[in-house]
């Protein structure tokens, strides 16, 4: 949940080579394979592999080069795919949007519009298990996965994505703190007392508004767990973005 974005949030953004600021322009589209995984983010210059994305904030798409390739899977655009159950052949909806963890492509909610969302004022919230399975044409859901259906207001209200951009912003400088802090092997306690501490330097800085600050640690306390993994998959992502690129240009060259 700590770096996970509504797809509705990124198309549109300028997507620019992080190290050298060239701009590979819009993002129109985030692409899955047929495992229901965001694999490609698509723009006029071409698909840009998910492992190639080193940042998303709210002006930009920001990646660790201007690798972009074709892709050689067959791939899914998934929003305004119909949604069904297995025994029945019509459909109940459509995916309206969907929230996704761009460090790792997996899907953390979809936002589902139509018939089925219609208790619901129109919009509901289907979570990944809930999920049968995705052919070409439709996202199968569960027999009974209508029961467990939410609101969007209630069954995102856990989502970073859905906090105020000054939040957001205080968790990023938050966690960028916290990178010289935390480690691989810190006990929860021990994590949760070193957010405590930046919290407090942040605090004492004067530059911060007290409750968007607050809310900012409540939800790293919260997700003290997804925090240690990005935090550690941050330098694992850098180093296999570069080994990549060096050997899409290693090929390049060699033709």
């Amino acid at each position: 949940m700590f770096n996970v974005v509504r797809r509705s949030q990124i198309v549109g953004l300028v997507a620019m080579d992080g190290s050298t600021a060239t701009r590979l322009g819009g993002v129109d589209e985030v692409w899955v394979d047929n495992r229901g995984r965001v694999v490609y983010l698509a723009s006029s210059a071409g698909y840009t592999p998910l492992e190639q994305i080193s940042l998303i904030g709210p002006d930009a798409v920001l990646t660790y080069s201007d690798f972009v390739v074709e892709p050689s899977v067959s791939l899914r655009r998934l929003c305004g795919m119909g949604v069904r159950i297995p025994s029945r052949v019509e459909v109940l909806g459509w995916i309206e949007d969907f929230l996704f963890d761009w460090e790792t492509g997996d899907i953390a909610a979809y936002i589902l519009g139509g018939q089925i969302a219609a208790p619901f004022g129109g919009r509901a919230v289907l979570f990944p298990e809930d999920v049968e399975f995705i052919d070409a044409d439709y996202v199968v859901i569960k027999e009974d996965a209508k029961s467990r259906l939410q609101g969007e207001l209630e069954g995102l209200k856990g989502f970073l994505s859905e906090k105020s951009q000054q939040v957001k912003n205080l968790v990023k400088h938050l966690g960028d703190r916290l990178k010289s802090l935390v480690s691989a092997d810190d006990h929860p306690d021990v994590v949760r007392v070193k957010i405590r501490e930046v919290h407090d330097e942040f605090a004492g800085s004067g530059r911060h508004d007290k409750n968007a600050l607050q809310e900012a640690v409540d939800f790293l306390q919260d997700k003290w767990e997804d925090l240690q993994k990005s935090l550690y998959r941050a330098s694992y992502r850098t180093k296999q973005a570069i080994d990549s690129a060096w050997k899409q240009l290693t090929e390049k060259s060699g033709e």
